[in-house]
């Protein structure tokens, strides 16, 4: 179980029936699983009906973190991947969660956190929050009917997590040795880019204002960023506020 070996945490974003968050927490203690975060549910936390349909898995909501958005939820991962059925015209890794998984279990091995984000059931997951993940995870699904049940899909994650092999490509093993920035880290240097920009007018016209953000959010995640990288921003934008107002 979780408690001996390290594994990703399940994210459940804004979920709409206790009885899918018990259904997922049922599915993640199948494969092994024991990380629940959930977001903003819209029955309130703890919820009676998850408890009620997890049926043997109420370890895992009782060790459930409770959050009020999804910056909180991903601020200490390090590696964070987005479920969705349309990678949404996003520059992003679309990987197979066969493939997202693997890559999972070699980071984590390396000491790096991961999160898997699922969004609600009616919509799925929004824009700005696909936008901060480092990857898409996207289940090859008939497209005429492309929805899956929200504990169809941390099923499908954690049955991928538990038959994933050790290997992965050398992109991802080198990642994984890396000193990784926190999302939260990233999170607070595009919140002190978005401010500074503001300032500057440089989100304009305002019609296009959120999409730009948006997109440098997208863009801050698909660089892979390590603690390094991420003091080296935030050292240039000081310099430039200095030089300008010199």
């Amino acid at each position: 179980m979780d408690g001996e070996t390290p594994t990703p945490a399940m994210i459940l974003v804004r979920p709409q029936m206790g009885e899918n968050i018990g259904a997922a927490a049922r599915a993640m203690r199948n494969f092994g699983l024991g990380r629940m975060r959930v977001v903003a549910p819209r029955e309130g936390w703890p919820s009676s009906r998850a408890a009620a349909t997890a049926s043997g898995a109420g370890r895992v909501l009782d060790a459930a973190g409770h959050f009020d958005d999804l910056p909180a939820a991903i601020g200490d991962c390090h590696y964070v991947l987005a479920t969705t059925a349309r990678p949404r015209g996003m520059v992003k890794p679309v990987l197979t969660p066969e493939r997202a998984m693997a890559d999972a279990r070699t980071m984590i091995a390396a000491g790096q956190r991961v999160g898997v984000v699922f969004g609600p059931e009616r919509a799925g997951l929004e824009n700005d929050e696909i936008a901060r993940a480092d990857a898409i995870v996207s289940v090859p699904v008939d497209p005429e009917f492309a929805s899956l049940n929200l504990a169809q899909c941390v099923l499908l994650m954690a049955y991928e997590w538990r038959r994933a092999s050790v290997a992965a490509p050398p992109e991802i093993a080198a990642r994984a040795q890396a000193d990784m920035a926190e999302a939260i880290e990233i999170e607070r240097l595009g919140d002190r880019y978005e401010t500074t920009l503001e300032a500057a007018g440089y989100f304009f016209p305002p019609d296009k204002a959120e999409g730009m953000k948006r997109n440098m959010r997208a863009m801050f995640a698909r660089l892979a960023l390590t603690r390094a990288d991420v003091q080296m921003l935030h050292g240039m934008l000081r310099h430039m506020a200095r030089r300008g107002g010199s």
